[in-house]
């Protein structure tokens, strides 16, 4: 789908050579395509605000949360511990 998308848009911008019309063809389609792109899902507020892409933040934010709480140098210690029974256990 993105190929053939990315072909059309090529062929416009080569028409365009021809017909100025088809430049702003295919600088629709390419503004069409970055925006559906984006994802989200995020559909527009009337305040104007994108919900979609403070949700695509926030997510990531959490996992980073995740990741940070998961890996901090707090639990190295624990860690350590965990690593020497499974030695203990295994040798």
């Amino acid at each position: 789908m993105f190929v053939l998308l990315l072909i059309l848009i090529v062929a416009l911008f080569g028409l365009g050579f021809l017909q100025p019309l088809w430049w702003v063809a295919a600088a629709v389609l390419v503004f069409a395509a970055t925006r559906h792109d984006r994802g989200g899902g995020g559909w527009i507020r009337r305040d104007g605000s994108d919900l979609g892409e403070y949700r695509d933040y926030e997510n990531r934010r959490d996992r980073q949360d995740r990741w940070d709480r998961r890996y901090s140098r707090r639990h190295r210690a624990r860690w350590r511990r965990e690593d020497r029974r499974d030695r203990e256990r295994r040798g």
